[in-house]
């Protein structure tokens, strides 16, 4: 597909959220080529001192690490390394639920004129972290999964985004003895602690990981109730492509007990479910299709941790080892020491199985839902039978932000960890939390007047 956008196509993309790495726009414009469709256009960093947040080119070391995967690093030359890398993420996450979009080239002027556009809907901290790079040349074209195409007339879909975060407990015999508590308490509760203590959210969330990926119903159930008194930038729902509840692109968001409530009785305006019918929805659509349990199996591709894959992260780009030169435990330097004795291709491999889980734990679910026509006996879609309200649902899932993590943002993610790990190691619980969340035992905001049950 040969697509140039200019200057004067412009006006039709507006602002539909952003993470670190990308801005999405969607399209608003009247042409078929176009419609359902959204850009992930890239973005730079205002702070050049900050880690890249996405590659560019392959270092030589990078090259080193991704160089068994066939087409990746050759992909680069053509600018098409998401494309490339989305296929490499799916023979993970399953073809299906893998969307691996086009190119399309984009002038300068476009660039400029959108991100002018988009400034007053942005987050207002992440305008201030990041803006949309006007260099790139172009950016990819993908389907609007928050949309079904071909949408029967008065037929509403309802969407739902969730980025699940690290779905496991760590156990790698690299975890220093210290910092143990990663074995027992989930990186995502920690790491709601030190963002509560640096002012970044004002209210620690209920959600816990292992109930979403416990594979028990009535766990994904609790989590999911758990999102709608402190989605962050956890959960949004989109009602026929446009956010409905939820964060623009994330960030320090905590919903008011009024809003969940307005978000729910619109809800089912739109839909005809009541809130714990739609709750039951997408718990029975996400415990049928499986796609977390693909998800959970790439995420646990990590499986020396950071604390042993930073080590080999120091051998490929053959430099010392910042992080054993502060060790003094002999019987931890011993066991360093034989990471350090590995082979260069198995390195590079335990390497690569960490950003390819990196990228797997920091990706975001959508599950788009509509009711099936009562006439319609067969679909190109999956589908759920609701028995509260005996109608059955046509639902899709894909997983969106597959982008590949660079190579040099390893000590980022060091000290990132050490930092969430000490501070929850000194400090323990800084915020209110109903429950130990690290033993799946996470419920719904008790604070919120929202009945989420009949």
């Amino acid at each position: 597909m040969d697509v140039v956008l200019q200057a004067g196509d412009a006006g039709d993309w507006v602002y539909k959220g952003e993470g670190a790495a990308n801005l999405i726009l969607s399209y608003t414009g009247s042409s078929p080529s176009m419609l359902g469709k959204v850009l992930r256009a890239k973005k730079i960093l205002n702070d050049k001192a900050q880690p890249s947040p996405t590659c560019e080119v392959f270092s030589t070391s990078e090259q080193l690490v991704w160089g068994e995967i066939p087409g990746l690093v050759e992909s680069l030359k053509q600018d098409c390394l998401p494309q490339a890398y989305a296929q490499v993420m799916s023979q993970h996450l399953g073809a299906n639920h893998v969307d691996g979009g086009v190119r399309a080239r984009v002038s300068k002027e476009f660039l400029e004129i959108v991100g002018k556009n988009v400034l007053s809907s942005r987050p207002a901290w992440r305008v201030t972290a990041s803006a949309i790079d006007t260099s790139a040349d172009s950016a990819l074209l993908i389907s609007d999964h928050s949309l079904f195409s071909g949408k029967p007339r008065g037929s509403s879909c309802i969407a739902v985004e969730i980025k699940a975060k690290c779905g496991f407990l760590p156990s790698s015999e690299y975890i220093s003895q210290e910092n143990s508590i990663k074995k027992q308490v989930t990186r995502y509760k920690m790491h709601q602690q030190l963002k509560f203590h640096q002012g970044q959210i004002s209210k620690i969330s209920d959600y816990n990981p292992l109930d979403l990926f416990s594979g028990s119903k009535e766990r994904i159930r609790t989590a999911i109730k758990s999102f709608f008194s402190t989605p962050q930038n956890n959960f949004r729902i989109f009602v026929d492509g446009s956010l409905h509840f939820g964060g623009m692109g994330g960030g320090a968001d905590t919903v008011h007990p009024d809003e969940t409530e307005k978000c729910l009785v619109d809800l089912t305006k739109v839909s005809g479910l009541q809130p714990s019918d739609f709750i039951e929805l997408l718990s029975e659509a996400i415990f049928k299709s499986g796609v977390l349990d693909k998800l959970l199996v790439t995420q646990k591709l990590d499986d020396h941790d950071i604390e042993g894959a930073i080590h080999l992260y120091y051998d490929i780009i053959s430099q010392p080892c910042l992080v054993c030169k502060n060790i003094t435990d002999a019987k931890l330097l011993h066991k360093y020491s034989v990471l350090h004795s590995l082979s260069l291709d198995k390195s590079c491999k335990i390497v690569r199985d960490f950003l390819i889980a990196a990228t797997a734990k920091d990706c975001s679910l959508m599950m788009c839902f509509r009711p099936r026509e009562s006439e319609t006996t067969d679909s190109e879609y999956d589908s759920v039978f609701l028995e509260s309200v005996n109608r059955t649902y046509d639902y899709k899932a894909y997983f969106v932000d597959l982008d590949v993590k660079p190579l040099d943002k390893m000590p980022h993610y060091f000290k990132l960890d050490q930092k969430i790990v000490n501070f929850y190691t000194k400090n323990g619980e800084v915020g209110r939390v109903p429950c130990d969340s690290s033993k799946g035992g996470s419920t719904s905001g008790d604070d919120s007047k929202v009945q989420l049950e009949h």
